[in-house]
């Protein structure tokens, strides 16, 4: 069992456990022209000790300090969380020859969290450092859209407009201080309602044989309602922004054509840092709001082909400017607004059909970030990864034999502003195959990490303090891959 926080000694060597179950029902009815669907999915889980764990304590690092785990060990063993998410969707649909048609949908959820972490472990000697995030919420939402035609040539053109709501009842939501799990101080417990209004159009029109645009603008209203167990964070807050999109394609030539694209898009931030006045640890020092949305302006040129008989290519360059990022902060398992941001970058895809019953697909993307204006702490963007490619194979035959292969590749990542650290990359290899019995019957069997790599899904650096050492140390804090896991599956349509 692994000590408590202040102790030394080595760690267990158990891994972490889990437990969950997910189901997904679907009841639909009616054709492509008009119909309905009801769909019902639910989810229950509960997990041990899924913290990043510190490159200093794992097996073969640790000679030089008091505690050792191994790579799927843990510090804390008393962490971890449950979670579930239950909803009821409905979907209606109707089209009619003259292009006009509509779509709605309306949406429910229940989502319950409790998740138990210490991501520094021991620096608090007495009591240690783990909290718990608690988030109790209930969602609706609903959408509609209707689309009509609407020309303004003699060429095809077409009108979508429609309208979204989205609304967050959590009762509560909150931060707390534990030691093995049980709660000792309440950092701050808040209710909060969080209601989001938006509306779009936007107009497809082609002009001529080988020009079409289409021009959209979309806007979304925030508004932010806080009740804080400190009443100085209470209150509420608003934010509203118009989001416009332009498309250009010229095309097709040689079956290529070539896109232009521009617009504006946003983040929102945490409604309980709209209403902040005052930090909630000590209830005195005072805090700044943060902006309740964030703006976001990029755009992109590229091609897409079909020149070649089977084969689609399709490439892309891109930038983006966020007024904000938004920036993990480890000792805290929370993410903060920072510095504005520019990233541009490249996308290149392939997708091949040799055959019938084959399809090879291959993508990559580069991308370089940075902040925006002087800092001395640097310009790199925490965790931005640099390359990502995927190439993946897939097998879809009569007899009823189906499966395929997946890699997976993350390449390199600035860890900290100044570039002086930087993640590993990350290369996993999936298989699946699998067998058709029938309309109703089939089974597939899934092997993940098919080669055992020792990778890491994220990396993080930050301060940590082990049971039984004397100062936080500044080190890579990592979670593992997934091992080679085998996973059978059997599935009945009906």
């Amino acid at each position: 069992m692994a000590k408590g926080p202040g102790q030394s000694g080595p760690a267990s060597s158990q891994d972490p456990g889990e437990s969950g179950v997910a189901v997904a029902l679907r009841f639909s009815r009616g054709e492509a022209e008009r119909g309905y669907a009801v769909t019902a999915m639910g989810y229950d889980g509960r997990w041990d000790s899924t913290d990043q764990i510190p490159a200093r304590a794992v097996d073969g690092n640790c000679a030089a300090i008091p505690f050792c785990i191994p790579r799927f060990g843990y510090v804390d063993g008393t962490s971890g969380g449950e979670s579930h998410r239950y909803s009821l969707s409905v979907d209606a649909w109707s089209n009619h020859d003259d292009g006009r048609g509509w779509t709605a949908s309306a949406w429910a959820m229940d989502y319950h969290l409790e998740l138990i972490s210490n991501f520094t472990y021991a620096i608090d000697q007495d009591n240690g450092d783990q909290f718990e995030q608690y988030d109790d919420r209930r969602v609706y939402g609903g959408r509609f859209e209707y689309v009509w035609p609407a020309s303004l040539t003699e060429k095809p053109g077409v009108v979508r407009t429609g309208v979204e709501l989205r609304r967050d009842e959590i009762e509560p939501v909150g931060l707390f201080l534990t030691t093995q799990a049980q709660r000792r101080e309440t950092v701050r417990e808040d209710d909060v309602t969080q209601t989001n209004y938006s509306a779009y159009v936007a107009h497809d029109q082609r002009w001529n044989d080988w020009l079409r645009s289409e021009l959209g603008l979309r806007f979304d209203y925030f508004a932010f309602d806080v009740s804080s167990n400190l009443a100085a964070n209470s209150g509420d807050a608003s934010d509203s922004i118009a989001s416009p999109k332009a498309t250009v394609v010229l095309g097709p030539w040689n079956q290529t054509e070539y896109f232009i694209n521009a617009g504006r898009g946003f983040h929102s931030n945490d409604a309980r840092g709209t209403t902040i006045r005052v930090d909630p640890t000590d209830g005195v020092t005072p805090v700044d709001r943060v902006d309740p949305l964030v703006a976001a302006t990029g755009g992109e040129v590229g091609f897409r082909s079909g020149a070649i008989p089977g084969l689609q290519l399709y490439g892309a360059l891109w930038g983006l400017e966020l007024d904000s990022e938004l920036l993990f902060v480890g000792d805290g398992g929370i993410t903060e607004p920072s510095r504005e941001s520019r990233r541009y970058g490249v996308e290149l895809g392939a997708f091949w059909t040799p055959l019938d019953w084959l399809i090879v697909d291959l993508d990559y993307a580069w991308s370089h970030a940075r902040f925006q204006g002087y800092d001395p702490a640097g310009d790199r963007i925490p965790g931005a990864v640099e390359d990502v490619a995927s190439v993946g194979v897939a097998v879809n035959r009569t007899d009823g034999w189906f499966g395929g292969a997946r890699l997976r590749y993350l390449g390199e990542a600035p860890l900290i502003e100044d570039n002086s650290v930087r993640s590993d990359a990350t290369l996993l290899v999936n298989v699946e195959a699998g067998y058709r019995f029938n309309r109703h019957w089939s089974a597939f069997v899934t092997v993940f990490n098919l080669f055992d790599a020792e990778d890491n899904d994220i990396t993080y650096y930050y301060e940590s303090q082990l049971p039984g050492e004397a100062t936080p140390v500044e080190d890579l804090h990592f979670h593992p891959v997934e091992p080679r896991t085998l996973r059978a599956t059997v599935t009945v349509r009906f």
